[in-house]
């Protein structure tokens, strides 16, 4: 396994990356990407274990209900570059469950990149979506063919593909790329049905690296986004080779879909289980700052309060029935119930602005405009800040304003901006959500139901 400091050495690998139109020669001393990468030191550093044999357990395969209950903490302790290598892996676990007896080729491929990947301690990034050029044309119909990654020339020992891949969170700050399609291919997309994982160091990768992060110079009124933030990767291949072994699909265009349902599942489990916990950070700083202002006894603030509270519940629950509603493929490997983890993204996401607009009704508008840290620490306004942000005797203005901006950060900031699009938008919009849960529910039960609630079972229909 590796330690923090063994991560921020493998990170001079030569990679090309950028950050505001200037190339970043060495990450772990940018003054803004050099933050994220002290936060994934840390979490190397949370579970490190210096047996020679030890594998990080952010890594491992689950097998059970109990193993995928015990993994999401680990997760969100250790950072978001372990969210996305333990999405990533559990992508080809899956894909390669679905593939079994079809691809033994690819399946030991993928097999042996994770033995690999495990050994090493690595970080993976999961590339999945392309520039999509027009969206209302399939890729072979593009004015540009590379607006889907494709493979441009195979080699006797590999294959080079060209495209981009958009919206990659971490990809400058782990070790692999899998890339894998982004949707459903069909005959005649051969070139565009490509799964591969791409070192980050490889020659033609070019990362261009934006961030929610703030750009100022005292960071505690930014108390979430100051703390930890992971740039977005805009992820360019320019004509990279990848050799065979890191190869896990080449078109096969009916295998297409397979990676990108496998990594739908994952990242919207990932997605609803990071839903649960800011559920209940929203309904403790409702109920904080409505305590602060001395509006915790009015029916209409109680009454949202409740609502924060039944939507932090359901969306716990659903979580809860993914995990304990599990399946096991046939390498062993427990996999979340499709139904309830899409139900449940769909529901917790479909429903977060509301939620927002509740904590923002009742915290009021001192979520902008409170005084910031250094304004209580002036000699000439501290304490009128600190008397005017108070409401009562037992309530200090700066505790108040404090809370103000931990809502204004997570809510109606930069980081705030970011999360209302990327809770929308990750692992597939709302609508893919629709169609999986669709497919999962039982629909014809639903009908039979309803039919013998009509007095019509036994009729002709």
């Amino acid at each position: 396994m590796r330690t923090g400091q063994q991560y921020k050495e493998s990170l001079a690998d030569g990679r090309l990356t950028y950050f505001e139109g200037k190339q970043v020669d060495d990450l772990e001393t940018h003054p803004i990407l050099g933050q994220t990468v002290d936060a994934t030191a840390a979490g190397y550093d949370r579970f490190y274990d210096p047996a020679p044999d030890a594998t990080s357990p952010l890594m491992t395969v689950p097998r059970s209900a109990d193993d995928l209950r015990e993994m999401i903490p680990m997760l969100h302790s250790a950072g978001m570059m372990a969210h996305v290598t333990y999405t990533s892996i559990q992508t080809l676990k899956t894909a390669a469950g679905r593939m079994v007896d079809t691809k033994p080729d690819y399946i030991e491929r993928m097999d042996a990149f994770i033995g690999e990947a495990q050994r090493d301690d690595v970080r993976i990034t999961q590339c999945i979506t392309d520039a999509k050029g027009d969206r209302s044309r399939p890729p072979a119909r593009q004015d540009d063919l590379d607006s889907y990654v494709r493979v441009v020339d195979r080699q006797r020992d590999g294959v080079v593909i060209r495209g981009a891949k958009l919206h990659i969170t971490g990809a400058s700050f782990g070790h692999e790329l899998l890339t894998i399609p982004t949707k459903a291919m069909k005959p005649g997309e051969e070139d565009w049905s490509i799964g591969c994982s791409v070192p980050v160091s490889a020659p033609g990768v070019k990362i261009i690296n934006t961030t929610y992060a703030p750009r100022h110079e005292d960071p505690r009124a930014f108390p979430v986004s100051g703390e930890h933030h992971y740039p977005e990767g805009f992820v360019i291949f320019d004509d990279v080779f990848v050799p065979h072994e890191r190869v896990f699909l080449d078109g096969e265009t009916h295998y297409a879909a397979v990676f990108a349902h496998a990594l739908g599942l994952w990242e919207r489990l990932g997605g609803l289980s990071a839903f649960v916990e800011e559920a209940d950070q929203l309904v403790g700083l409702a109920q904080l700052v409505a305590e602060a202002n001395g509006t915790a006894g009015i029916g209409h603030v109680k009454e949202k309060i409740s609502e924060l509270i039944i939507h932090a519940t359901l969306i716990r629950a659903a979580l809860e029935a993914a995990i304990a509603h599990c399946s096991i493929g046939p390498e062993g490997a427990a996999f979340p119930n499709e139904l309830y983890t899409n139900a449940g993204k769909f529901q917790a996401a479909a429903n977060y602005s509301a939620m927002v607009r509740h904590l923002h009704d009742i915290a009021g508008g001192a979520v902008l405009t409170s005084p910031v840290p250094a304004d209580f620490e002036n000699p000439d306004v501290g304490a009128l800040a600190r008397k005017y942000m108070s409401t009562r005797h037992d309530v200090d203005g700066e505790y108040r304003a404090r809370l103000m901006h931990t809502i204004r950060d997570l809510t109606a900031d930069s980081y705030g901006g970011w999360k209302f699009v990327t809770n929308l938008q990750a692992g597939g919009g709302l609508y893919a959500q629709r169609i999986v849960t669709r497919k999962h529910y039982d629909l014809d039960a639903a009908k039979q139901k309803a039919l013998a609630v009509a007095g019509l079972a036994d009729a002709e229909h």
